[in-house]
């Protein structure tokens, strides 16, 4: 087998990503999102943080072997849920829901006041500092408050619902 040398790939490599971002003059890159009342959130990012979705951000939990909530009420019969484990469930999801969408539009409003500083001419060194720690912290709490769902949650079952449910959603080795 005939190989590339190094120096050749790297070279490929760096082509190609100038190329991906090599946009003829004045057709602008981000063009199709200057319309957006908050550019750095798409629409459908700010219909999930309002309705309070996950967003695949509890992975790290659900994919290591903490269920969630939504997903244990989805499989509420064949993980064979008993009426309190279906009742505490629901109110664990109830609970939760209520804060991922009060953290979500708190996100929402800390982009909103992100992007009116630019918009306004008002962006200086502290008051984007300022600004943006405040969409990292309230992203932070939103994160947390769907990975500990699946703390509660997990709290919640038994060892072997536990892993029937790793079976449901496709993640046990058999």
């Amino acid at each position: 087998m005939k190989q590339i040398p190094f120096l050749a790939v790297a070279l490929l490599l760096a082509g190609g990503a100038t190329a991906q971002h090599a946009h003829p003059p004045g057709s602008g890159s981000y063009a199709a999102l200057a319309s957006r009342e908050i550019k750095a959130l798409s629409t459908e990012e700010t219909e999930a943080l309002r309705a309070g979705r996950g967003m695949m951000q509890a992975l790290p939990a659900e994919l290591n072997g903490y269920p969630g909530p939504m997903h244990t009420l989805e499989h509420a019969q064949a993980l064979a849920l008993s009426a309190e484990q279906r009742v505490a469930t629901e109110a664990l999801m109830t609970r939760h829901k209520g804060e991922a969408r009060r953290l979500g539009a708190a996100v929402i409003d800390a982009e909103r006041a992100l992007e009116q500083a630019f918009a306004r001419r008002e962006a200086d060194a502290p008051r984007i500092r300022t600004l943006v720690a405040e969409v990292a912290r309230l992203r932070g709490e939103l994160r947390a408050s769907h990975l500990l769902a699946h703390v509660e949650q997990t709290r919640l079952l038994s060892a072997g619902q536990t892993e029937q449910y790793q079976r449901l959603r496709g993640y046990a080795r058999n």
